[in-house]
């Protein structure tokens, strides 16, 4: 074995030479790749991701709102937008009035942190309602980021997804606001003397004139007894 070696050490010295070389090679690239994802993940930890989405009330589901919110984990800053109808002619038009009421959907946003969220003004679908379901609209966003990188989003909002859709009862949290705003009213009635409990007193006099009833009741029934055994 030894003499094998002897007489072979130029080319093992080769060979684990080749090894030492390749493995350099694959360690370099696997940090490559490493430094690569640190560097995104560190990008997604400051990058803001706005979005727009319809959504209607949840104790009335005839209001529709825009909510605009930043999903992202970074801030946003200078967010403009450009809201164009795709298609519905005068019920895209109408969407687009009511909808831009708020004022922040024409002048932008200057800043939107991350989880925040701004709603816009409701459209009321019960008004010109066949129009407004067919209706498509594109909102074009334009934002940037805290390093001054600019991002630009489209989305299209079908309102025809809400075709068909109803509500049975009202949302649990809504009811127990009203409950509870409905107990607050009535706690303050009370504390304004605006209406008075009703209580029934009950004295020692009741008490006497009730132990005196029952008394008589009882000699009556013991009256009674005796008169059916004298007959019997």
């Amino acid at each position: 074995m030894l003499e094998f070696l002897n007489q072979n050490s130029g080319f093992l010295i080769v060979i684990f030479t080749g090894i030492v070389a390749l493995s350099t090679v694959v360690y370099a690239l696997l940090t490559f790749v490493l430094v690569g994802e640190t560097r995104r993940m560190r990008q997604t930890q400051t990058e803001p991701r706005v979005e727009v989405i319809i959504k209607p009330r949840e104790e009335w589901i005839s209001l529709i709102h825009v909510y605009v919110r930043n999903i992202g984990l970074g801030p946003a800053y200078d967010i403009s937008f450009n809201i164009s109808a795709e298609s519905g002619g005068e019920g895209a038009k109408a969407l687009i009035m009511d909808f831009t009421r708020a004022q922040f959907l024409k002048t932008g946003l200057r800043y939107l942190g991350p989880g925040q969220e701004v709603v816009s003004d409701y459209s009321q679908m019960t008004e010109k309602f066949d129009l407004k379901i067919d209706s498509v609209l594109t909102f074009l966003i334009r934002y940037k980021s805290a390093n001054r990188k600019v991002y630009e989003d489209r989305y299209r909002l079908d309102f025809s997804e809400f075709r068909g859709r109803s509500q049975i009862g009202k949302p649990h949290l809504y009811a127990i606001a009203q409950h509870l705003e409905k107990i607050q009213q009535d706690f303050h009635r009370l504390a304004t003397g605006f209406n008075r409990i009703k209580a029934d007193v009950y004295n020692s006099e009741n008490r006497e004139q009730e132990r005196k009833e029952l008394e008589k009741h009882r000699e009556q029934l013991i009256a009674g007894i005796k008169r059916q055994g004298e007959g019997s």
